[in-house]
């Protein structure tokens, strides 16, 4: 478990931007049940990797014009059991922090896992975000 104070700030980066801090997992089962729209969520983390590129690209991709209805975050190594639970919805993908995943009505559409973050700048993720929040988010979402 890291101090609070150094977890603290990393928590508050994407608080700042909106997104809703699940701490429990009764906290990331009432906003995953609703299965109806789009949800994002970020498995934070004090690396570098988190710090450097991925809650930078988060930031830069909600500069899109079209964003998630939610927006949710849970923090791997401090909030274990949220992180578990959150990483429940991430069938079919290991546990990696951090990543970052994109529901449209419960289903995961999109998901960036910490290979995908390592050593990539941060405006390319974020650009690989936003075309997502374009194919998925939009009222009217583009067919495949």
């Amino acid at each position: 478990m890291y101090d609070e104070r150094i977890a603290g700030p990393m928590r508050e980066e994407l608080t700042q931007l909106g997104f809703q801090e699940t701490r429990t997992p009764q906290e990331v089962d009432a906003v995953m049940q609703e299965k109806k729209g789009t949800v994002l969520v970020v498995v934070n983390s004090v690396c570098g990797c988190a710090a450097g590129v991925a809650r930078p690209a988060i930031a830069l991709s909600l500069e899109n014009d079209v964003k998630p209805d939610k927006m949710i975050t849970v923090f791997a190594g401090n909030d274990r059991d949220a992180t578990n639970r959150a990483r429940d919805y991430f069938v079919g993908y290991r546990p990696s922090s951090p990543s970052i995943a994109l529901f449209r009505d419960g289903e995961l559409v999109k998901m960036v896992e910490r290979h995908q973050i390592e050593g990539r700048a941060a405006h390319d993720i974020a650009s690989e975000l936003a075309a997502a929040f374009n194919q998925y988010c939009a009222k009217e979402v583009a067919v495949q």
